[in-house]
């Protein structure tokens, strides 16, 4: 739009100094042709000489002065419908100008707008996946903890072999006991019995 502009105001510049030139250009004709039949009128009325051909000269320039006239005319009225023109399209122009700055500058504000949403939703995103990765990692740890694991063969054998060892452990220890308390008590008949006598 400013080169066109540029642009613009060169053609605008060019068709105005034509118009200037060819404004003097008819201006000057059209008083040349005014002097001149000024002056063949002042000769004929003073030499009393009026006849057709001066008549014919006289007439052909006023056709020639009106020619003039109109060439002028129509030349001030292009100048001013070229300059109206110009001035309604550089209007336009710096219209369309002042609005394309304006939606650079709303547009540069929204598009930092969004940069910052941009940036909080991001830090929001990397606040939510730590959250998230904690809590699955809690999950993890606790379902670990809650959740019975089969046994394998060899852990059940162990474990069964050591609950038979301890039986039988247990099992001697009673027996051992047993002797004990039977030779306790054969003992205590003993010294009961000893005591009776």
């Amino acid at each position: 739009m400013a080169k066109s502009q540029v642009d613009l105001n060169e053609v605008r510049k060019q068709e105005h100094e034509a118009f200037i030139q060819t404004k003097v250009d008819l201006e000057a004709g059209l008083q040349g042709v005014r002097q001149a039949v000024k002056i063949l009128r002042e000769y004929y009325a003073n030499a009393n000489k009026e006849s057709g051909a001066a008549s014919g000269i006289i007439g052909m320039l006023e056709v020639i002065e009106s020619d003039f006239g109109k060439g002028l005319a129509e030349a001030e009225t292009n100048e001013d419908s070229s300059a109206a023109a110009y001035q309604k399209i550089s209007m336009t122009n710096r219209i369309t100008k002042a609005m394309s700055e304006k939606d650079v500058e709303y547009k540069t504000k929204e598009s930092a707008s969004l940069d910052k949403s941009a940036a909080d939703y991001t830090s929001d995103i990397q606040a939510s996946q730590t959250e998230l990765d904690a809590v699955l990692q809690y999950s993890k740890t606790i379902r670990e903890q809650c959740v019975a694991k089969p046994e394998t063969y060899e852990e059940r054998k162990g474990r069964r072999e050591a609950e038979i060892a301890g039986l039988k452990e247990a099992l001697s220890i009673l027996e051992g006991e047993a002797v004990l308390i039977q030779q306790h008590k054969n003992g205590v008949k003993d010294v009961t019995s000893l005591l009776r006598r």
